[in-house]
This record gives C-alpha cells, structure tokens and sequence, in this order.
C-alpha cells in the first residue's frame, strides 16, 4: 500500500532505508520524545525496519523532492500501542527526523492516515498520544483536529521511564462534520 500527500509519499519501509532511518533515528531529540531509545547503528535500524516497522499500516513518510524516507507514520490495533483499544480504535504515532521538524510535513502525513482510518480501515475511533514537554506532538495533534481526552501514568518500558501521557482521540463523527465545513 502507498498513499500520497502533497509532498510526501507514505509506503512500506524496505531494507535499503535502514541508513537513511539510522541518520535520524540516532538523534537523541527524536527517539527519547517518541518513548524509544536513539538508534546505535546501522544494523538496529535495519533490524527495526524488518520487526517493528514491518507492520501493514507503518509507513515510512518519503519526501517527494528526494526519494527518500526522513519519518514514520503508522497506526497500530489492539494490542500494540499505549492504549486498551476496542474494537474500530486505533492509536496512530509518528516522528520525523529534526531538518524537517516545522514544517507540516508530520501533520500532512497524519492527515492522509486519519483519512485512511476512516474512509478505507472502517475506525470509529482514533487516539493520539504525547509525553510531557513535546508540545511539537500535540501541536501535530491538534492541527489534525483530534481534542485532549486524558492524562495518564505510562511506563515507558523501552527507556525504563514513568512518565505523563496526554492522549488526544478523533471520532469519525468529528472527522465528517470537519469534511463538510
């Protein structure tokens, strides 16, 4: 599955991105916000590509101008993600590499995957999260039209951290009536 944005193709990672995941996945900034420990090689990125970003619904967000991947969107069911998911919930998580932090690329992205949620993967609901102090997230958030829900303790095993997750949710309801203004 490929889906398009404006500037953005958003496709399946291949093996062949595990450098250009690594070069933006070792910066502290981006895996720690996102709740996953920076990148050490190469390798653990490839690795990465074939368990974790081998899902049917991660996509790595490849910029149109390059050919190449500089993020990560995906949505992920029950039982994956942070939440206790019903039945047509899905969280969604994402994060881009720190040159292209600000420019609306993250919320183009996320935009097309709410789309997808709703109009292809049958979602009545959807949930977004972020940690104390990544306000770039919820900005994402926001601008994607998905509104506070709850804060919570979460223990983020891949750090050994506890700590404060503000989630956000999108109905399908909301989604439509946003369509239709």
């Amino acid at each position: 599955m490929q889906l398009e944005t404006e500037h953005l193709i958003l496709r399946p990672w291949e093996d062949g991105d595990a450098e250009e995941l690594y070069r933006y996945a070792k910066d502290e900034r981006v895996g720690p916000a996102a709740g996953w420990p920076p990148h050490t090689d190469v390798e653990e990125s490839r690795e990465i590509i074939r368990t974790v970003f081998s899902g049917p619904e991660t996509y790595a967000m490849v910029l149109k101008s390059t050919g190449k991947p500089i993020g990560c969107v995906g949505v992920m069911f029950f039982p994956a993600g942070n939440l206790s998911l019903k039945d047509r919930e899905a969280e969604i998580g994402y994060w881009i590499g720190v040159p292209y932090w600000g420019q609306g690329l993250t919320t183009e992205a996320v935009r097309r995957i709410v789309k997808r949620c709703f109009e292809d993967l049958g979602c009545e609901i959807l949930w977004c999260g972020h940690y104390d102090g990544n306000e770039r997230s919820r900005g994402v958030q926001e601008a994607c039209g998905f509104r506070y829900h709850h804060t919570e303790r979460t223990e983020v095993a891949s750090l050994g951290e506890i700590r404060t997750e503000h989630f956000y949710c999108l109905t399908r309801e909301t989604f439509l009536k946003s369509r239709e203004v």
